[in-house]
């Protein structure tokens, strides 16, 4: 049996999560409270973001800030600068605040030079100021 394709002009525009910054496509099941949806998935809606969250993007605006405009910085720094010698467990803390910049305009993720989408972007990333954004001489930061 087919299943019934929604016309793509009908669906409604795809939203950032919440929690991770990544995509959330529409799905019928949200079809009534869309507008509602925040979190892509039930264990973002339970990490939710609060201030440890806050404090890895205001770090990494930081380490961005401190460098050449169009020079770019690895997650892990950002992750050893806040937690010591037990980083590891912060990079995917940190990608998603990366995630979460990239929607609200403030930087880019890069993949050898090239900026990728952040809800695809596999293996090692790089983060740089967007040009024009509010981290770029003449924006106003956080």
């Amino acid at each position: 049996m087919a299943h019934r394709v929604r016309e793509s002009s009908a669906r409604p525009e795809s939203k950032t999560c919440a929690s991770c910054g990544r995509e959330i496509q529409w799905r019928a099941k949200w079809a009534r409270d869309w507008e509602d949806v925040k979190y892509c998935s039930d264990a973002c809606r339970r990490r939710g973001v609060g201030p440890e969250e806050a404090r890895l993007e205001d770090e990494i605006r930081t380490v961005l800030l401190a460098r050449a405009a169009s020079s770019t910085a690895c997650p892990s720094e950002v992750a050893r600068k806040v937690g010591g010698e037990d980083w590891r467990p912060l990079m995917e803390p940190v990608r998603r605040a990366a995630r979460r910049l990239v929607d609200r305009g403030e930087i880019e993720i890069v993949q050898g030079g090239q900026i990728v989408d952040p809800s695809r972007a596999k293996g090692p990333i790089r983060l740089r100021r967007r040009p024009g954004g509010p981290l770029s001489p003449g924006g106003t930061a956080g």
